[in-house]
């Protein structure tokens, strides 16, 4: 069987990254008989420079695309219905705050040395856009850790050191210099770039495609 590395650049922050997950999850298990998948996130942060409070995400998102509250609420229900289509949990969205997301890649990262890396993610996206919860702040990490199956005093020990603190930096960086821009971007085999949170039967395609150019 085919064997497919998926490096997924996204960030916490990003509801469509939690989205292109759920899409890549159905792609993955249709083509479960003919293709094996082994997937690894990768940091990347849309706001490195968010320090204090947060700010409401509504009109925080109006300024910085210089559209009216009234269209980013459109769009934020929009995304809220196709969340709810995949199952996930979107429900307070529009209430969540800005917040800075660097300790919670650090724990994804920690959480990869323990085979729960996704399970982390997940809790993430769930505490941030289901619960509308402050993914900075060291209380939600910890339950977010626990919630994904993971020790609380371990994941406590991690935010108290400077533990992967340069692998998520060299990462951003590596990702930045490579060009990617916008997420989730997901790169397959080191070596496809598919850009964006793609419908499912676009990723059984495009990985059709590269199983029969690697065979």
């Amino acid at each position: 069987m085919t064997s497919m590395h998926i490096d997924i650049v996204s960030d916490i922050a990003c509801p469509w990254c939690a989205i292109g997950y759920a899409r890549l999850e159905r792609a993955m298990s249709e083509l479960a008989p003919e293709l094996g998948f082994d997937v690894q996130w990768r940091a990347f942060e849309l706001n490195p420079d968010h320090a204090g409070q947060g700010e409401p995400i509504l009109p925080a998102l109006a300024r910085k695309y210089g559209r009216s509250e009234d269209e980013m609420r459109s769009n934020q229900t929009q995304m809220m219905a196709v969340a709810k289509d995949l199952g996930l949990n979107f429900e307070r969205m529009q209430e969540r705050f800005t917040c800075n997301t660097f300790d919670a890649h650090r724990l994804v990262k920690w959480a990869g040395e323990q085979g729960r890396q996704t399970a982390m993610k997940q809790a993430l996206f769930e505490a941030y856009f289901g619960r509308a919860e402050d993914v900075s702040d060291r209380s939600v990490l910890l339950a977010c850790a626990e919630a994904a199956g993971l020790d609380r005093q371990a994941a406590e020990a991690v935010l108290d050191s400077e533990d992967y603190a340069a692998t998520v930096r060299e990462e951003e960086a590596m990702y930045q210099q490579a060009g990617v821009t916008a997420v989730p971007a997901f790169i397959v085999n080191g070596k496809y770039l598919i850009s964006g949170a793609q419908e499912p039967e676009t990723l059984v395609r495009a990985f059709r495609d590269i199983a029969s150019e690697v065979a």
